[in-house]
């Protein structure tokens, strides 16, 4: 039987855009020294990657990790499209693993589309009635993506109004190197202000000084121009 990796490689080449095949290394910041450096793209958009996976919606665990392996960026997505799809599912064997395979694989979850599609749903809702102290690890990590895939997956408990882990996180966090980490703090404190507005202004005023500037803009995003421009000037 043809192997599931390539099956799904040759349905996803079918679907390939030219211009998008030309623009998404520079997009994906795939260049000599960038976040994504090396990763490959065949130009294929997200609904028709998500139309691939749902015809592949059955595969194993183990054709997923095969589709992890692959070079092709979208490969890997159609793969983490999947088992977003599978950790919907009633079954609390699945779910775990699913999060644990997922944990096994970060390294290839490899720009921040991948990690933003994925942990919310695998990580985040697994973890709903679970300890959190593994998101704390990935926080401590020394590859970019684990401390992307700690911050973002308390999405999960934004959507369930438990705040406390997207602070204690961006506290953490507070002063990563990377500003992709800074959009995604800033996002997640956007997010957890949409439950808790006063929580929200309370916490930028009193880290608004040390605070990275464009965390800052994106957690304010939602306030007032006035309270905004009032913010930003951090004195």
């Amino acid at each position: 039987m043809e192997k599931i990796t390539k099956i799904i490689t040759s349905e996803l080449q079918a679907l390939s855009d030219d211009e998008k095949r030309e623009i998404f290394p520079k997009f994906f910041k795939a260049g000599k020294g960038e976040y994504g450096e090396g990763d490959r793209f065949l130009g294929v958009t997200v609904p028709n990657i998500r139309a691939i996976a749902k015809l592949h919606k059955d595969i194993s665990l183990d054709e997923i990790r095969d589709l992890m392996l692959s070079e092709w960026h979208e490969v890997r997505l159609c793969a983490l499209i999947i088992m977003v799809e599978k950790s919907k599912k009633n079954d609390e064997a699945l779910r775990k693993e699913l999060f644990n395979l997922y944990l096994s694989q970060t390294e290839r979850i490899n720009n921040w589309d991948l990690v933003d599609l994925s942990c919310r749903f695998i990580i985040g809702e697994y973890l709903l009635d679970k300890s959190r102290d593994i998101l704390y690890q990935l926080a401590q990590s020394p590859l970019l993506w684990d401390n992307r895939i700690a911050i973002v997956s308390t999405y999960a408990f934004i959507r369930k109004g438990q705040l406390e882990d997207t602070y204690a996180l961006s506290d953490l966090m507070m002063h990563h190197p990377h500003d992709l980490m800074h959009k995604a703090i800033g996002w997640m404190l956007r997010e957890a202000g949409k439950r808790n507005p006063e929580r929200l202004y309370d916490y930028v005023m009193s880290h608004r000084a040390d605070m990275p500037r464009t965390m800052l803009r994106y957690a304010i995003e939602k306030f007032s121009p006035k309270e905004r421009s009032m913010l930003m000037k951090r004195d």
